[in-house]
């Protein structure tokens, strides 16, 4: 298995950030986090949404990653829908050309690209979609990294076409005994607790597992952990989440 992440160690890992999605958080959660995943103005957002965000995080040295959806705003693009191979490729291409002509002026470096929402469970549980979601990506920039659903068919397409991927988990979402999450419109789908959210994110970061609403402990490998930043007192949530993994000496980085 060609696995790229090899620059970590059980005491290590990435702390992303759904932003630039209308929440106007940045400047207050980006000093706890190592990762970014910027709305490029399909499911939420703007150009200059875009373009602010991405100066937030440079200066606070954290990777900058592409956040495409579903063009679908009224819905915040998370309601899934019928999409051909073609028009998922255009979907995604169109969003990285907008984000790219904002970045690259500012000297910023695309790191990733995590799929929003729908679109991100969607490609999480299909192989067809996911294969063109990493061909997409791979043909534009085959050395920047895919964050997707850890052990999905995203995180599996990654590894057979050979491009850089990230196992994510959620320190905010339930899951399912398959490791699917929990969907949003299933109770006890979000974890507002911010003491449950840092117990799960430390059991994911040093043990590699996960309870699920089953009851039952299930093993997930775990590269970076997302915190959304639409989530309920999201702010807080990130804070305490970093002091946690802080206090039991996990570095937070993103993968070079």
């Amino acid at each position: 298995m060609n696995n790229t992440n090899s620059y970590k160690h059980h005491l290590q890992i990435d702390l992303n950030c759904d932003m630039g999605e209308g929440m106007n958080n940045e400047l207050e959660i980006m000093p706890y986090i190592s990762s970014a995943n910027i709305a490029c103005g399909f499911h939420a957002g703007n150009e200059y949404t875009i373009k602010k965000t991405i100066e937030i995080a440079l200066e606070h040295h954290v990777a900058i990653g592409a956040h495409p959806g579903y063009d679908d705003p009224e819905n915040f693009g998370r309601i899934s829908q019928s999409i051909s191979v073609l028009d998922l490729a255009e979907l995604i291409n169109e969003q990285i050309y907008i984000f790219e002509k904002i970045a690259t002026p500012m000297g910023a470096t695309i790191h990733h690209v995590k799929l929003h929402g729908a679109l991100y469970n969607d490609c999480a549980k299909d192989t067809t979609l996911s294969k063109i979601f990493v061909q997409t990506i791979q043909a534009i920039y085959p050395d920047i990294y895919v964050y997707g659903l850890s052990e999905s068919h995203t995180i599996q397409q990654a590894i057979i076409l050979g491009q850089p991927y990230m196992q994510e988990v959620f320190a905010d979402r339930t899951y399912q005994k398959d490791g699917s999450l929990t969907p949003r419109h299933m109770q006890y789908a979000l974890i507002d607790k911010i003491e449950d959210a840092c117990n799960q994110a430390l059991d994911l970061v040093l043990y590699k597992k996960v309870r699920t609403v089953q009851d039952q402990i299930i093993k997930l490998p775990a590269d970076t952990i997302c915190i959304h930043g639409d989530g309920y007192h999201a702010v807080e949530m990130a804070k305490a989440i970093y002091s946690t993994l802080k206090e039991n000496s996990v570095e937070i980085k993103y993968p070079q």
